[in-house]
């Protein structure tokens, strides 16, 4: 009988040990509960969360593959596709940020080429605490440099995200990672363990003993423990991941494939359970022949070892060996460690004895799935009754305006991105910093546009409008490069499940993003959920990540994403708004992260979104810019800064709503457009037709920022004053 200790251990509970004891119909020995324990694991089991995700929507027009593979796939035309996905990598980047944040990128980057894909692209969401505590900045530094060490090396174009702070992601920083390839439509590879007798290849690095119950120590509240976790953090090596994608890419272009699987969390384990129960067969190895860099090893550690760089392929006997010379000619292992079986289970031998003996489908299939206690937290109502106060009589506008533009969460992230490469493979067009990055699709007038994002106050005042505004906005994002959203794939981060409170959280998410999805018909094609994002009780803000891939249909009608030429028009699409709740705005001034989140109306967001579109496609639009964080007094100033002649404005508003929020509310279903004065009626018509609000507000042009409201100027600041309170304020950004 295994005792209580080796199952809190493992983080089982005696009623999933009786199960696990009645599917096997023995004890399991250690080795067999060290599987279950990953593949049950919050991580890869999903126990808390699939009651809901059935709630996604999964069919598109344009899907290939939906979840429940390594990546979800999109018909993009032109006999291509678009293979993308992301996940998180977030405990691990606490406890060693520069490894945690790499083989992150790692991973991501395999379950892309695994499908048969190229990566092309990488993305990634980043929530670290404030950057004034030493800790923080450490991690944030540690997490930056790995994935531009990663990245730059294996040599994928890091060409978008998005980067927040808050006190709650000090203990817990959020490192969540989007990897888009593409591939041939009819050459996608699945992660399959068919025909009985043909052979089971282990391919890449060698086996070692970093990263062992990684997947669980994913699945657990941090604690005053941590910094024992450290040796489950895996440790990766780029070039390596560099020859192990040529070589797969290889050896799928010559047929010699049957299935594959890259060894991401639960390594070995999750390879050889998943590709057998995916295909009615099981699957007979020999550990002894698995490639180990450390002497040793028993299969306890080989079986849950999560080192990097490794995948797992079936192949017919036949063609053995042309693919171990196409692995030879990369300078990579290819060694076969076993068959396939009919007989649906797991079996291992070490020296001789067996050692594992159990069904694929027990393991993969059967983990329990609990719908746990769901209560709205007090806060929530407390939060939403908050009326925000007044404008103070004496507040200086012109200086918020300065102090917003500089405020962390806002200033510009050159300071990130930078350091990655987003030119490598020559394919990047609209570069970090716009609303969504654009590729060229060679060989075609089309380009594949794609955005990550997510507002984690919204969130927390109002989970599931938090969801919607997170599709809501990526969508909106692409609607500004002229791209129509295709797919969604989504990394969706909280705390402890186990707390009703935090349940209800992710349930309110979830249905909230299923709810947007739906609205703009498109479907989610897998993700990521990460739980357990706590340390001593004190949970991260609920915060759900979106991304989402569009088409361009011609790159050619791209608008920038700074002001081009003097005296063009400015035009807002959509209505201003008197909401401040959740704002950058109330944070700032008032210290307040209270009241309601923007509302947002679905209709009025489409018919927006499409105007813009229309627009970018006739040709008409010069710049594009949606409205979010800090609201249109913000992104006017920077349509500006991102000005590659310094170009200013000037705007004069009437809307009968108090001024500070019209300057600096967020309200939702907002994008600016900038055309020629011979364009803008024809932009204003275009919005009639379409029953969406747009008006003029002013004009491009000068050295200064100006906005009057109601005949008064209430902002009027150089250029580059605010491109230099924008460009240089983290870490030492303006307090008010």
């Amino acid at each position: 009988m295994i005792d209580d200790k080796t199952l809190a251990d493992h983080n089982l509970t005696r009623d999933e040990y009786d199960f696990i004891v009645k599917l096997i119909g023995r004890e399991p020995n250690l080795t067999e509960l060290g599987i279950f324990s990953v593949m049950w694991s919050e991580h890869c089991g999903y126990k808390s969360s699939k009651v809901y995700l059935k709630k996604f929507p999964t069919k598109g027009k344009y899907l290939i593959q939906g979840p429940g593979e390594n990546a979800g796939v999109m018909d993009i035309g032109d006999g291509l596709a678009v293979v993308f996905k992301i996940e998180s990598h977030n405990h691990p980047s606490y406890l060693e940020p520069y490894q945690g944040a790499a083989t992150g990128v790692g991973g991501i980057l395999r379950d892309i080429f695994t499908m048969g894909a190229r990566p092309v692209a990488v993305l990634d969401s980043l929530r670290f605490g404030p950057l004034d505590k030493p800790k923080n900045r450490s991690v944030a530094e540690g997490v930056v440099s790995g994935i531009s060490g990663y990245g730059n090396a294996f040599g994928v174009p890091t060409v978008g995200g998005e980067v927040y702070f808050h006190d709650c992601y000090s203990q817990n920083p959020l490192v969540n990672v989007c990897c888009v390839g593409l591939a041939e439509k009819d050459r996608i590879f699945l992660a399959r363990a068919q025909g009985v007798g043909n052979a089971v290849i282990y391919v890449g690095a060698k086996t070692g003993r970093d990263g062992i119950h990684g997947a669980t120590m994913a699945s657990a509240e941090f604690g005053k423990e941590t910094e024992q976790k450290r040796p489950n953090v895996q440790v990766g090596d780029p070039f390596k991941e560099k020859l192990l994608l040529e070589a797969c890419l290889e050896v799928m272009a010559k047929g010699l494939v049957i299935g594959i699987q890259d060894m991401g969390a639960a390594g070995l384990t999750c390879s050889t359970t998943e590709m057998a129960a995916k295909s009615d067969t099981g699957m007979e190895i020999n550990l002894d022949l698995v490639p180990q860099r450390e002497e040793g090893m028993n299969p306890y550690e080989i079986m849950l070892s999560e080192s990097q760089e490794r995948m797992l392929i079936v192949t017919s006997q036949d063609k053995v060996k042309p693919l171990q010379d196409v692995f030879s000619k990369w300078d990579l292992e290819a060694v076969v460690i076993g068959k396939v079986t009919e007989d649906e289970q797991l079996k291992a031998y070490f020296h001789g004895e067996l050692v594992i003996d159990i069904p694929v489908k027990a393991v993969v299939d059967l983990c329990p799935a609990y719908r746990r206690p769901v209560e709205a937290p007090a806060f929530v109502r407390r939060l939403a009754r908050f009326k925000v106060p007044g404008m103070p009589p004496d507040l200086d506008l012109n200086q918020v305006f300065l102090q917003l533009v500089a405020s962390p969460d806002i200033a510009d992230k050159q300071w990130v991105f930078r350091q990655y490469d987003h030119m490598v493979q020559i394919n990047t067009i609209v570069l970090p910093g716009a609303d969504a990055a654009v590729l060229r699709l060679k060989g075609t007038k089309k380009g594949l546009a794609m955005t990550l994002d997510g507002n984690s106050l919204y969130a927390y005042l109002n989970p599931k409008r938090g969801g919607e505004i997170a599709v809501a906005e990526a969508c909106r994002n692409l609607a500004c490069a002229g791209a129509a959203p295709m797919g969604v794939t989504n990394c969706l981060n909280f705390g402890n499940p186990e707390k009703p409170e935090i349940m209800w959280q992710f349930k309110e998410a979830v249905e909230g993003i299923a709810r947007a999805c739906r609205q703009f018909d498109i479907p989610v094609t897998g993700g990521n959920v990460s739980f357990y994002n706590e340390t001593e009780g004190q949970a991260v803000f609920p915060t759900p990540v979106l991304g989402i891939v569009g088409l361009v249909d011609d790159v050619a009608t791209i608008p920038a994403a700074g002001f081009r030429g003097e005296r063009e028009a400015i035009i807002l699409l959509g209505e201003n708004k008197e909401e401040l709740g959740g704002s950058e705005y109330l944070k700032l001034v008032f210290d307040q992260e209270k009241g309601k989140a923007p509302e947002l109306d679905f209709r009025s967001e489409k018919s927006v979104q499409e105007v813009c579109r229309q627009a970018i496609k006739q040709k008409l639009v010069r710049t594009a810019h949606d409205l979010s964080e800090g609201g249109l007094a913000v992104a006017l100033a920077e349509c500006s800064i991102k000005s590659k002649k310094g170009l200013g404005f000037e705007v004069k508003l009437n809307d009968p709503i108090r001024t500070d929020a019209l300057l600096f509310g967020e309200s939702q279903s907002r994008i600016i457009l900038v055309a020629k004065e011979k364009n803008a009626g024809k932009i204003l018509a275009l919005a009639r037709k379409m029953k969406v609000k747009a008006k003029v507000i002013g004009k491009t042009g000068g050295k200064k920022m100006v906005i009057w409201h109601r005949k008064k100027k209430v902002v009027d600041q150089p250029v580059e004053l605010v491109r230099d309170a924008f460009k240089n304020s983290i870490p030492g950004y303006f307090k008010v």
